[in-house]
C-alpha cells in the first residue's frame, strides 16, 4: 500500500504541473500577440503582461506543496492501509488544481489581450485571474486539512 500512497502523492505534482503548463501556454501566446499589437501599433509593450502568463505557475507550487503532505501520509506506518485513499486525493486533488491553471490560463489570455488593446482595466484583470487561484487553494487546503 505504500506504493499506492507515493503514486498519489505523484499524482497530485504531476497533474498540477500539467495543468500550469497549459494554462502558461495559453496566456502566453495572448501576451505575446499583445505586445506585437502594441509593438505594430508604436505603443509600448506592457511589462505588466506578464503578470497574467505567469499566474499559472502557481499551481504547481500547491501541487508540490499537497505532493510532500502525501508523502509525509504515506510514509507514516500508521497509515498504511490507505495507499487507495491517497491516489484519491491525489487525483481529485490534482485535477482541481490543473483545472483551476487551465481556467486562470484562459482568463489571463483574455485580460493580456484586453490591456494590451486597451491598456485599461488591469485591476479588474487580475482580480478574475485570482478569483481562478482561489480553486487550487482550497483543493490544496482542503485535501491538507483532511488528511
Amino acid at each position: 500500500m505504500l506504493n499506492l500512497g507515493l503514486l498519489g502523492a505523484g499524482l497530485v505534482m504531476g497533474i498540477a504541473a500539467l495543468g500550469s503548463g497549459l494554462g502558461i501556454g495559453y496566456a502566453g501566446q495572448a501576451t505575446i500577440g499583445a505586445w506585437k499589437k502594441c509593438y505594430v501599433a508604436n505603443k509600448p509593450a506592457s511589462m505588466m503582461l506578464l503578470a497574467f502568463a505567469g499566474a499559472p505557475l502557481t499551481q504547481t507550487f500547491y501541487g508540490f506543496i499537497l505532493m510532500q503532505q502525501l508523502k509525509a501520509a504515506a510514509l507514516d506506518p500508521a497509515n498504511a492501509a490507505n495507499g487507495w485513499l491517497y491516489v484519491g486525493f491525489g487525483l481529485a486533488s490534482g485535477f482541481a488544481m490543473a483545472f483551476s491553471a487551465v481556467a486562470q490560463g484562459k482568463a489571463g489570455a483574455a485580460a493580456a489581450d484586453a490591456q494590451g488593446e486597451t491598456g485599461k482595466g488591469f485591476a479588474q484583470y487580475i482580480a478574475v485571474v485570482g478569483i481562478c487561484e482561489t480553486v487550487a487553494l482550497f483543493a490544496m487546503v482542503l485535501s491538507m486539512t483532511s488528511l
